[in-house]
């Protein structure tokens, strides 16, 4: 569920006017950002930089403190609009990276050390590897 109305259009206009997409990015996205809108409890949204990169984030719904604020960012990265790729991005100790697929990216996650895994085409192992990192991180944040 997205945090608020206007988000949500925003993401769904985004995707929407995305009609150059030579490596099918845009499935790849869309089925990631599905992953991560079903979990129980994910509260999702938006921040657009055309031109820089369209951000995804999702928190979970609990009561009490948590230590993070999102367990998961899935980045389109808009440097070039007629070649996008996507930058899906963890806290570093919320996930595990068993095939070293992922880059450290020290302070790189609002500030905190944070891993990102990057899609430059469609690739149905990496998009399920990426799955399982969110499934993990999903699981280490709603503890």
């Amino acid at each position: 569920m997205f945090a608020n109305e206007k988000e949500e259009n925003e993401i769904l206009n985004l995707l929407e006017g995305w009609t150059t997409d030579p490596q099918n990015l845009k499935s790849a996205f869309v089925k990631l950002r599905d992953q991560i809108a079903e979990k129980e409890g994910a509260i999702l949204s938006f921040n657009s930089r055309p031109g820089v990169s369209h951000s995804l984030r999702a928190t979970v719904d609990t009561q009490g403190e948590k230590k993070w604020p999102l367990f998961v960012m899935a980045d389109i990265i808009d440097d070039d609009p007629e070649n996008r790729w996507l930058s899906i991005c963890f806290y570093g100790d919320m996930i595990t990276d068993p095939d070293e697929e992922g880059d450290l990216v020290p302070e790189g996650l609002l500030g905190e050390d944070g891993y990102c895994f990057d899609l430059i085409e469609y690739d149905e192992s990496m998009i399920s590897y990426i799955g399982q990192r969110i499934d993990e991180a999903y699981a280490s944040y709603a503890k």
